[in-house]
């Protein structure tokens, strides 16, 4: 059992935890992802590992209440525990060599991007991150994230923080300034990661994707979390999740990723209602 150390809630639908489990933050890197199981009777999510303290034994997760298990883990308080939680899975991020990069977070994806950034400006590069949400209130790491950057752009697609726009328009504006880049790490929704693979394909900047697709075991043996990467198939988990931007069969993997949204609906829904109803009870 793995003991929740603390819980805050970022915005209305984000949540962060820190869970006790010292021997996956001895080993954890960023890029790296657990698999968590809320209890007996639950379904195996990934988690990407935001952050880790090995002196604490702690290990940081971020997610999105979206769907049963989200909500069952929500549901958790300070104290409590989590039934499975093992890793670190998949293979950390490539770091090495790299003087200047892009980090782009999209939403939720901010989570995965700043440990990845938080790791190139401790190893002295120089960072630029940028950050997009649907608006303001759904604003989260804002204060982390420019804690670790040379310049930090957080974009609201209505403007509501002061800065609206997409993150390709502050990626295009920042190379537009004569910013070139050895890498630029984008991480979030799929149509954003494709959007900026195709604008810098054209400026021939190299650029990796973070692919997090349904996954059942996390250790490639179920296949569910495949994804076409330069023509060749390959498994997130353990191939992953970090790939090629501009090999990626972006279409594909859209496509594929809407294959369970009915059930995953109709899962939380049916939750939402047993949980009610034990209330009225």
């Amino acid at each position: 059992m793995f003991r929740i150390i603390t819980k805050r809630a970022l915005n209305p639908q984000v949540t962060l935890m820190e869970v006790y489990a010292p021997r996956i933050a001895k080993k954890a890197l960023p890029g790296q992802f657990i698999m968590l199981r809320v209890n007996e009777r639950g379904e195996r999510i990934p988690l990407t590992i935001a952050d880790y303290d090995a002196a604490r034994g702690a290990v940081t997760i971020i997610y999105q209440i979206v769907g049963k298990t989200t909500m069952l883990l929500d549901g958790l308080r300070e104290g409590d525990a989590i039934l499975d939680f093992a890793g670190p899975f998949g293979n950390a991020s490539h770091l090495g060599g790299i003087q200047k990069a892009a980090v782009i977070g999209g939403g939720l994806g901010t989570a995965i991007a700043y440990p990845q950034a938080k790791a190139l400006h401790a190893a002295g590069a120089a960072v630029d991150c940028i950050v997009g949400f649907r608006n303001k209130d759904l604003i989260i790491l804002a204060e982390e994230v420019k804690a670790i950057s040379d310049k930090a752009l957080i974009m609201t697609d209505d403007g509501s923080n002061g800065n609206k726009g997409f993150v390709t328009d502050a990626l295009q504006r920042l190379i537009a300034e004569g910013n070139r880049y050895d890498v630029v790490i984008a991480i979030g929704p799929l149509v954003m990661m494709r959007a900026v693979a195709e604008l810098t394909r054209v400026h021939g900047v190299k650029t990796i994707v973070s692919m997090n697709p349904v996954m059942i075991d996390g250790t490639g043996m179920c296949g569910g979390c495949r994804v076409t990467v330069g023509g060749e198939t390959k498994f997130a988990c353990i191939d992953g999740p970090d790939f090629d931007g501009h090999l990626v069969d972006f279409d594909e993997a859209i496509t594929r990723g809407k294959m369970y949204r009915d059930d995953e609906q109709l899962a939380a829904a049916r939750h939402k209602c047993e949980m009610e109803g034990k209330t009225n009870a």
